[in-house]
Order: structure tokens, then sequence, then C-alpha cells
């Protein structure tokens, strides 16, 4: 039996905005899907307000996509095929607790200064955490979604 290949999926109301902080944050790769962009809007298979331009090229308007730097991808639409998330526009803002969320593993002699240096990507401190099982930080993306520092 074959596992199943899988993304995570990320609300957002600027999806390339949350690509460009969680790029940093995990040292992934943006997607760059201009190639295909490209591609369909040349083939009149796409409209044009479907698109936006970033980074100087043409891009989704409503999807963007980061990558794990060293795995496998597709060179043809540049998506990968492994470790990968996409953020995919909403029109409401988050408005609770999310579900589901990222545990940021740096080394806990590591932990402050991924925290300071996540912060000064845009992320909050939401609280710090310690109990008899470990200690972590909570922290907030730039639109709020939760996740850990271990």
């Amino acid at each position: 039996m074959t596992a199943i290949h899988w993304k995570l999926v990320i609300d957002a109301t600027d999806p390339h905005a949350q690509a460009g902080f969680w790029a940093a944050a995990l040292r992934y790769r943006e997607e760059d899907h201009s190639a295909l962009v490209s591609r369909l809007l040349g083939m009149g298979a796409v409209p044009p307000d479907a698109t936006v331009t970033v980074h100087g090229r043409p891009a989704w308007r409503d999807l963007a996509a980061v990558r794990h730097p060293d795995e496998p991808f597709d060179p043809d639409t540049d998506a990968g095929l492994g470790h990968r998330i996409l953020f995919q526009r909403v029109p409401e803002p988050k408005t609770g607790k999310n579900r589901l969320h990222l545990d940021l593993h740096p080394g806990p002699d590591a932990r402050e200064a991924e925290v300071a240096r996540l912060e000064e990507l845009g992320a909050k401190v939401v609280r710090q955490v310690a109990e008899q099982g470990g200690s972590w930080t909570v922290m907030a993306d730039p639109e709020g979604n939760e996740f850990c520092v271990q």
C-alpha cells in the first residue's frame, strides 16, 4: 500500500504575504508558478483577473505556496511534491482558535533566538507555556494563526 501524498492548506486574507512569512519562518522556498500562469494566460485558459504580479512575476491571485527546498518538485509548475503549504484566499478573517497548528522545533538551546527571529518576521508571542511535560512558546503569524516553538 502506498502512502497518500498531502499538502497543508491554510486559509488566508493575503496568501502571498502569508507565503512570504512562512517561507522565511521555515526557511522554505516560495513556489514560483509564473511559467504555468504565463502559459495558461497565453492560451486564454485563465482570465487575467485570476492573476497578480508578485516579486515581478505573474502569480495566482488567490493562491501561493511554499515548499521544502531539498524535496522534489514539478519543474513545469514549481509545485512541491513533498512538504508543502498552500495558502488560499478566503474573504473572511480568522475569527477563532486554530484546530490545527504547526510545531517548530529549532532545539531547546535555540528557542529564544528563534522566537526573536520570528518576531522580526512579523509573528507575535501569544504566551509562554511551562508544564511538567515540557515548555514552549505559543506564537501567532501575521494573520493570527497560532503555532508553537518547542
